[in-house]
């Protein structure tokens, strides 16, 4: 039987797609700022109004993508005003960069040249405001006249290179993993349907074998009814006429029953080509199922608690069916647990209990936690059509129970 298992504890890669870290991490970026500014003792109001506008958006970055965007602008324009925030700059830049490129909110080409152009304007503003001495002296922040034509004036656009390879990187970086949440989410929805097509396929494969196995207990019934109602016309001393005659149309209604029904499991033919014409099992089969299940090292045990009541045999090949794919999962889900199986009769409705304790085998791990398979589906379609239900649930040892309730005499009620 398919057992519960524990959710798995939140791995470092998840971490970013959580609710909170949005606002964590801005937190964070927010202390490194106010313990820049404290340092440097700035008391600018265009650097921390810049800084804060830089800071404070990226925490709604994930939901309002063009606010990340308005972020990198606004952490380039606190770079150029007064270059001194660098770290709380560079990461509230970069944060909102990689937001606004894992989010599509411009393609990664033209993102990437915005980026690189805005750096060439930060640096060539950086020149214009005397940021640098290109005398070669010294860097300074006074004014002064660049001639960028001088020797060795172009390692001041040094600052533009570095610029642009980490907007490459960062862009390029959130592409790819952009790429993958895309990947990842299309393998998923794709997992989705073929899980849900292989449970439409099996679910339609049981109703065809139940439709089967109907169709042979309705066969014999009607073959007696057709075989009694034409022995009836002749042993019957002095039938009328009109008497024979209707004995002979109830045989030949019964026939013609007999012609559509054969006609019916033509359509819901095995694959082999050959229609299922063996005896149905019924609840005096459970032996020799019980036999072969130990046969195949497992241990069940059977408990009846009442009389066996006169069941249709439609019931009765139910119960047997959901009780043979109970001990089947528990071969298959559950190796070395001791089964019990147990059978409560009343009036009207037949309950079937079939529960396993915890294996003492290896448990396989080809089912993922918290599926049922298709077994269940499987059985629980066997209750429904004859009007029953069935239910399925861990037990408190660390087993596993199923449960069916069916009524004694049931009619098919299949669409």
């Amino acid at each position: 039987m398919p057992r519960l298992r524990r959710p798995a504890a939140l791995r470092l890669a998840d971490v970013p797609r959580q609710p909170w870290y949005p606002a964590v991490s801005t937190s964070m970026i927010a202390a490194v700022a106010v313990v820049e500014i404290a340092v440097a003792r700035l008391t600018s109001p265009t650097v921390v109004v810049t800084a804060a506008a830089a800071v404070v958006p990226l925490v709604w970055r994930h939901r309002r993508p063009w606010l990340a965007a308005a972020a990198t602008a606004a952490a380039l324009l606190n770079f150029l005003v007064q270059p001194e925030l660098l770290l709380c700059t560079a990461l509230a830049g970069a944060t909102g960069l990689y937001a606004t490129a894992r989010n599509r909110l411009l393609p990664p080409t033209i993102l990437t040249a915005a980026g690189i152009g805005a750096a060439v304007l930060v640096n060539l503003g950086h020149l214009a405001l005397g940021a640098y001495d290109v005398s070669g002296a010294h860097p300074e922040l006074d004014a002064v006249n660049p001639e960028l034509g001088a020797a060795g004036s172009l390692s001041y656009f040094a600052e533009s290179f570095v610029l642009a390879c980490a907007i490459t990187a960062i862009v390029v970086l959130a592409d790819s993993a952009h790429s993958r949440e895309q990947y990842r989410r299309e393998r998923d929805a794709t997992r989705r349907r073929l899980v849900e097509l292989e449970r439409r396929e099996a679910a339609a494969a049981e109703r065809a074998r139940i439709a089967r196995e109907l169709h042979d207990i309705v066969a014999h019934t009607v073959s007696v009814i057709a075989v009694q109602a034409e022995a009836r016309s002749y042993t019957i001393p002095n039938l009328p006429a009109d008497a024979r005659d209707g004995f002979q149309s109830i045989a030949d209604s019964a026939r013609a029953s007999l012609v559509e029904l054969r006609s019916l499991v033509d359509v819901l033919r095995q694959e082999d080509g050959a229609a299922a014409t063996a005896p149905q099992p019924t609840l005096a089969d459970l032996t020799a199922l019980f036999e072969a299940h130990r046969a195949a090292g497992g241990t069940v045990d059977l408990l009846i608690t009442s009389p066996r009541p006169h069941a249709t045999a439609a019931v009765e090949l139910a119960a047997y069916r959901i009780i043979q794919e109970a001990l089947t999962n528990v071969r298959r889900h559950a190796p070395g647990a001791h089964a019990t199986c147990r059978i409560d009769h009343t009036r009207q409705h037949l309950r079937v209990y079939v529960a396993n304790t915890t294996p003492s085998g290896p448990t396989p791990a080809h089912l993922p936690g918290g599926s049922r398979g298709y077994g269940l589906d499987g059985m629980h379609e066997r209750a429904t059509l004859l009007g029953g239900h069935l239910d399925w649930h861990p037990t408190s040892d660390g087993g596993f129970a199923v449960t069916a309730l069916l009524p004694v005499t049931a009619a098919d009620r299949s669409p």
